[in-house]
């Protein structure tokens, strides 16, 4: 190793950044700058990048790449993702209307495997166009400007008429970025890393929407996951569980969830029938655990997710899935609702006034939105995913959510009235906890798969918890996939069958 000049740095090998960023927990977010010499792609000498591994506060384990080249001025900055990939993927979706240059300047966090696109234009910046970058609105439409602008010389001399009209589609461009058109801006990333800016957060923000979605399984593939193929390949022989435990010579690995399945029915064949039928009316629980294979969310491997049906009192029918990863110890349990989807939606209304009521046992799924009327707090569907919790630790997840996904809004460089802002929201969403005053905590599902726990034994004897059912409307149920569902073949299907 060798001094860098006289500021004494020191200029290592990659590998010795990342060694020295992994040592541990804490020197991790100590980590110092490292210079790593390296090749300028303009004029092929020798630059220097700058590189740090950093934790940004409430938001994500990220590297920090600065390069300059002393001998052309060539100058390039990214932002790469050290931390895990989420759990679902989002989708931001930005209305910028015209001559609103402060909409024009929000934050944008866009990871390396993000889509952004401009519908109006027909414009799409593919994953591998922009490499992570922190910048606005008009710093990624500017940037994408520059770099279609940067080979029209040779253009010209080749296609003449191509390179006429990308000059007059950079001309729409342009505008876009200076304001002067209303557009729409489209950040889509299946990692579920990205961001753009809600300076009006925690409310929400009638030009910006969020949604997360479930990453299809090219996009799985795209990241770096197993992906499990979608059939068996033709002439391949199937060993199905019926063959096998016919055969008493084949040894067979049984799935961790299917072993207590089999000793739950030997011994109820081995009991009495009597006290078998009344354990099983008294509780309904599973007959057998079924298994399903997975990838774990973490490290990409090979796992199990098990999961059964069951039926929780007051409630619906339910499905249990729990998934756990042998080789980095990575666990996830969620619930999901079963039967048929509900003609109508849900909405709960808790009036929460003592601390039994923070300790009532709380399902939040996909679907579900969440608003507290006090603080002016509304999460859109899909937020925090599906949730099995109490009153209590639903606030806890919200106010965790909030901070990570709103992070950059509480650093060192952010203005002293918005960090004011979020210091005095926080402060406000402790005193729910600790219950200076009565609050409302509302549960709009438009699946009706939502449910708080009365505080006596039949809910319309509880007086703080409503629950009201309406009808959905068209834009729910598209948003639900509800309007395209045509289920008329598979009721004819039925109806033949049972006759």
């Amino acid at each position: 190793m060798a001094n860098s000049g006289e500021e004494g740095r020191v200029v290592v090998d990659l590998r010795s950044a990342a060694e020295s960023a992994v040592g541990g927990d804490e020197e991790a977010h100590a980590t110092p700058l490292h210079e790593i010499e390296s090749l300028c792609m303009r004029c092929h000498e020798n630059g220097t990048t700058r590189l740090l591994m950093t934790m940004i506060p409430h938001f994500r384990e990220v590297v920090l790449m600065a390069f300059e080249c002393p001998h052309c001025g060539e100058r390039n900055n990214e932002v790469q993702f050290a931390g895990q990939l989420q759990p679902k993927g989002c989708c931001y979706r930005l209305e910028v209307p015209r001559g609103q240059n402060e909409v024009l300047n929000r934050q944008v966090v866009k990871s390396d495997s993000a889509t952004i696109k401009i519908p109006e234009l027909d414009f799409e910046i593919p994953p591998e166009a922009q490499r992570g970058s922190l910048s606005t609105v008009e710093g990624i439409i500017m940037r994408a400007v520059d770099e279609l602008q940067a080979l029209q010389d040779e253009r010209k001399k080749v296609d003449p008429q191509k390179a006429e009209a990308i000059d007059i589609f950079l001309a729409k461009l342009r505008s876009l970025g200076l304001g002067e058109a209303a557009f729409t801006f489209i950040l889509d990333d299946p990692a579920g890393n990205s961001f753009i800016e809600n300076p009006n957060a925690p409310s929400a923000d009638p030009l910006l929407s969020v949604r997360f979605y479930e990453r299809t399984r090219e996009q799985q593939a795209a990241l770096g996951f197993l992906v499990e193929p979608p059939t068996e390949e033709p002439g391949e022989p199937v060993s199905h569980a019926s063959t096998v435990e016919g055969n008493s010579e084949v040894s067979q690995k049984e799935p961790h969830g299917s072993v207590g399945a089999v000793a739950g029915r030997r011994a109820i064949a081995q009991g009495n029938p009597d006290e078998v039928a009344a354990a099983l009316c008294r509780y309904s629980a599973p007959e057998e655990v079924d298994t399903l294979p997975s990838t774990c969310g973490a490290c990409g491997a090979e796992c199990v997710t098990r999961f059964f049906a069951t039926k929780i009192p007051y409630f619906r029918e339910v499905i249990v899935m729990a998934t756990t990863c042998d080789m980095c110890g990575y666990r996830n349990s969620e619930l999901k609702p079963g039967g048929e989807i509900p003609a109508k939606g849900k909405k709960i209304t808790l009036r929460v006034q003592n601390g039994k009521d923070l300790t009532r046992d709380v399902i939040k799924s996909d679907s579900a939105g969440v608003q507290v009327p006090e603080l002016e707090l509304e999460l859109a569907s899909g937020t925090l995913g599906g949730l099995v919790t109490t009153v209590e630790g639903l606030i806890v997840k919200i106010c965790e959510a909030l901070e990570r996904v709103h992070g950059f809004q509480l650093g060192d460089s952010t203005l002293e009235w918005k960090k004011k802002k979020w210091e005095d929201f926080k402060d406000r969403l402790s005193k729910l906890l600790s219950l200076q005053e009565p609050w409302t905590l509302i549960i709009d599902d438009g699946l009706a798969a939502s449910f708080v726990a009365p505080a006596t034994d039949t809910i319309e004897d509880d007086s703080q918890l409503t629950i009201e059912e309406y009808q959905r409307s068209w834009e729910q149920n598209e948003e639900l996939g509800l309007n395209d569902m045509d289920t008329s073949s598979a009721d004819a299907a039925y109806n033949t069958t049972n006759t």
